[in-house]
């Protein structure tokens, strides 16, 4: 056992039943000899010297409380504590305490206060009675009951005793008998008394008493008597606040008596808690156990109530609908609801599903779908409340409920495209509300809530609905503010780089923030159905293009989104960011972020640094090929020069495969260099690429992921294929260190030019092979070559020697693919 988890505090109760701090120690339990048993010592952490020792006597009630916390008492006025550094030592020592007495370690007081109360106390205690003798209930008489009312909080069985006395005798409410004297005679005296009197009564933690304290009789009373707290130079208000101040309001007249009161006494109790009470200290906090359980009793009564009181319900919901209702009562009947949800967490597993059962049949979904389209600020955030509790219930039945309502209204008033907008449109500068939304539509599209109903199919049915009808929504800020209009005032990119432009307004970042944050969940939870959306709408790119904003969170976001992608090692996504040069963005950041040692350098550094220990050779290769001149003056961390290694290893592999194949089976097959084509080896693409009708995905692959992807990514493709050959115009390029240039590509498909001298690849290439194989030395880095289809393939052909250059014939024969 170490020092930390045995090391304690020691605490004895003093006569003004205050706590005062004998010294930091540490704790052991020893077995002394037959007649002393075990007992536990403490020695102070400064000289050893021993600051406790206490004999575990088999009669003495230890009580355990906070998990780090054990109370007992050794004599009628010597109460001792032991505070723990760490919950496993207490855990030690209180086992060691049961296990002398006897007792399961599970419960919190070792002995019961009833049952043993004669034995433990008898030499207390003049005559065999069970209960404490009660002063007579006068006015001279207060300062002795304030006295005996606190001098027992410290011990359970005294506790006990006072409790049965005060309740056998009636004796409350002749206390309140002399409150209501003593505030009539302005005995300040005699208040102060009863402050402490009605407080230690409260610390006596007995329901029974509670019953009679919190009686429409007594309870203003009790309230008054706490006005007066000693320590306060002007008494407190409460009354005042409760009887004037406070309104009960009535969205639907209640015609049953008691559940009035009940509603009355829960809200007058809970503000006795809350607001009256003083927070309890370490040593109180199971002090008012009962009344926090008291109040809970209340609540399920309350929601009980309401519940079977069909027609009352019926009548909120009819108002709550009805276009004819004002604002003003609309918004209260929200808050009734939102209260009523919130008081329904009080009820045990099966009344709670029963609960919002009954509410999902009256309604409550369309009725929310209305009210959270409103303009009032204050509905719209109690519609959202209750939405929230009804997706933390059953996100099943809010599902159900919005696939229902897509085959009868249009997509605009769906519920979960109301969410949506009402995420996007949150006017909090702070986007509370929006964290809020996105938590819960991240709750319905989560696949792992959707695993255990009845119905099988909902996980495919409800996430095609949500991206044919929603996605949409959810992604149109993002592509909005990365479209390619002339930035604005808001655009965070130099004019120079006019062709995007990037949100500046933090606001509008951190709505990108949250939107990114969604999706990059739906990569890494969702298969198809985001792989598709991404594909179709180039989604990546767009999203890159936030690596260019001002707002480095929202930089981290965008470059997150990029990290779960490649993580997923999914060669598909890894064709696609091959063939759209979507590094480049990704580059330019790390580049342009200099020395600086921050986070964006190490998510940066972590992402490729992934790429090295996966071994994902097709991303190695294009990294390689296209960007290694630009990184290799990065040497403070290993990342790009060991790329470059596992690039030459699988080079120098392939090099072998090749040499062990005889030459008439190579003949002409395999150009060495593939980043030197010829015009006949890249009309061979071409025509490859009309043949196939799929450019990125390779004939043996493509029969796996045919499943996965129907025709609309061969329309993306031909989309961008024509979108390609209209748009002509050189982009502005961007200049990196060491005269590196950079121009962003506007398609997936720009990087695969049909020729050099048209392509906007943009990266660090190396100059085409010359028969010495040595010209890319004296270079400069800022030629641009084009990009060739062989980064597309998971293995490529590299250049090999001028032997087998020569050898090459001019036939534009297809060559394997090799990563096929």
């Amino acid at each position: 056992m170490s020092d930390t988890r045995r090391r304690v505090k020691v605490y004895t109760l003093n006569e003004e039943r205050q706590w005062d701090d004998r010294g930091t120690g540490h704790v052991s339990s020893t077995y002394v000899d037959r007649l002393k048993g075990m007992s536990l010592l403490v020695r102070a952490e400064a000289d050893g010297s021993l600051l406790l020792e206490s004999k575990i006597n088999p009669n003495t009630a230890y009580q355990k409380q906070q998990d780090t916390l054990i109370v007992w008492s050794e004599a009628e006025n010597y109460d001792l504590a032991l505070s723990f550094q760490e919950k496993a030592g207490c855990d030690e020592i209180w086992e060691k305490i049961c296990q002398v007495q006897g007792k399961d370690p599970s419960v919190e007081v070792t002995q019961d206060p009833i049952d043993e109360s004669e034995e433990e106390r008898f030499e207390e205690m003049p005559d065999t009675s069970n209960l404490i003798d009660l002063p007579s209930c006068e006015l001279s008489k207060l300062e002795e009951i304030a006295d005996l009312v606190t001098s027992v909080l410290s011990s359970p069985i005294r506790r006990e005793k006072l409790a049965l006395a005060l309740e056998n005798e009636g004796y409350i409410k002749k206390l309140l008998q002399l409150f209501q004297t003593c505030e009539n005679m302005d005995n300040a005296e005699g208040l102060h008394h009863l402050y402490e009197i009605i407080r230690g009564i409260l610390f006596l933690n007995k329901a029974t008493l509670f019953e009679v304290m919190f009686s429409d009789e007594c309870i203003m009373d009790v309230v008054g008597c706490l006005e007066y707290d000693p320590s306060l130079a002007q008494p407190k208000r409460h009354r005042e606040f409760l009887t004037k101040t406070a309104k009960f309001k009535e969205v639907i007249p209640i015609t049953d008596s008691e559940l009035r009161q009940k509603i009355h006494q829960t809200y007058r109790v809970q503000y006795i808690q809350d607001v009256i009470l003083p927070t309890p200290s370490v040593f109180e906090d199971n002090f008012l156990s009962t009344l926090t359980s008291f109040i809970f009793f209340n609540k399920v009564e309350i929601v009980s109530m309401l519940q079977e009181d069909e027609k009352f319900l019926s009548e909120v919901f009819a108002q709550l609908t009805d276009e004819s209702t004002d604002d003003d009562k609309r918004r209260e009947l929200v808050n009734f609801f939102k209260e009523f949800c919130a008081f329904s967490q009080t009820l045990q597993p099966q009344n709670r599903d029963a609960f919002f059962k009954t509410l999902a049949n009256l309604g409550i979904l369309p009725a929310l779908e209305i009210v959270m389209g409103m303009d009032d600020l204050q509905v719209r955030a109690a519609a959202t409340d209750i939405f929230s509790y009804l997706v933390e219930f059953s996100p099943s039945m809010v599902r159900e409920f919005v696939m229902q309502e897509a085959q009868q209204s249009d997509d605009d008033i769906l519920l979960i495209n109301v969410v949506i907008e009402q995420m996007i449109c949150d006017t909090d500068p702070e986007l509370g509300g929006a964290v809020q939304l996105m938590g819960l539509l991240r709750t319905l599209i989560d696949p792992e809530n959707m695993l255990a109903t009845a119905n099988k199919t909902e996980k495919s049915e409800f996430l095609n609905f949500f991206y044919n009808h929603c996605m949409q929504v959810l992604t149109a800020p993002l592509l909005a503010n990365t479209s390619e209009d002339k930035p604005d005032k808001d655009s965070s990119i130099a004019p120079s780089k006019g062709s995007r432009i990037c949100p500046d307004n933090y606001q509008t970042a951190q709505l990108l923030a949250l939107i990114l944050e969604l999706l990059t969940f739906c990569v890494e939870h969702h298969t198809y159905h985001i792989k598709n959306y991404i594909m179709n709408k180039d989604l990546l790119r767009r999203v890159l293009i936030l690596m260019n904003s001002k707002h480095t969170f929202l930089a981290l976001c965008a470059l997150r989104f990029m990290r779960r992608i490649i993580g997923l090692k999914d060669e598909f996504y890894n064709r696609y960011i091959i063939k759209g040069n979507l590094f480049e963005p990704v580059i330019n950041a790390l580049l342009d972020n200099g020395t600086r040692y921050n986070l964006l350098n190490s998510a940066i550094i972590e992402l490729f640094e992934f790429i090295r220990v996966e071994d994902i050779k097709s991303l190695t290769a294009h990294i390689v090929d296209n960007f290694y001149k630009a990184l290799e003056s990065i040497e403070y961390v290993q990342t790009f020069k060991g790329l470059k290694t596992k690039y030459e290893q699988e080079k120098d592999r392939q090099s072998q495969k090749l040499n062990s194949v005889p030459s008439i089976l190579r003949s002409n097959r395999f150009r060495r260099d593939a980043r030197a084509l010829d015009e006949d080896e890249e009309l061979w693409f071409n025509e490859d690429e009309e043949e196939e009708g799929e450019a990125v995905v390779p004939p043996i692959e493509k029969s796996k992921t045919e499943d996965d992807f129907p025709d609309s990514y061969e329309k993306f493709m031909e989309t961008k294929k024509a979108k390609e050959s209209e748009d002509k115009e050189n982009l502005p390029k961007r200049t990196s260190v060491g005269g590196f240039k950079f121009t962003f590509s506007h398609s997936a498909s720009s990087a695969n030019g049909a020729n050099g001298a048209n392509s906007k690849s943009v990266a660090a290439q190396t100059p085409p092979a010359g028969s010495n194989g040595s010209s890319s030395k004296n270079t400069s880095l800022s030629t641009t070559v084009t990009s060739t289809k062989g980064s597309l393939i998971g293995l490529v052909d590299y250049p090999d020697d001028e032997e087998e250059e020569e050898e090459e014939d001019t036939s534009p024969r297809k060559r394997p693919r090799l990563g096929s």
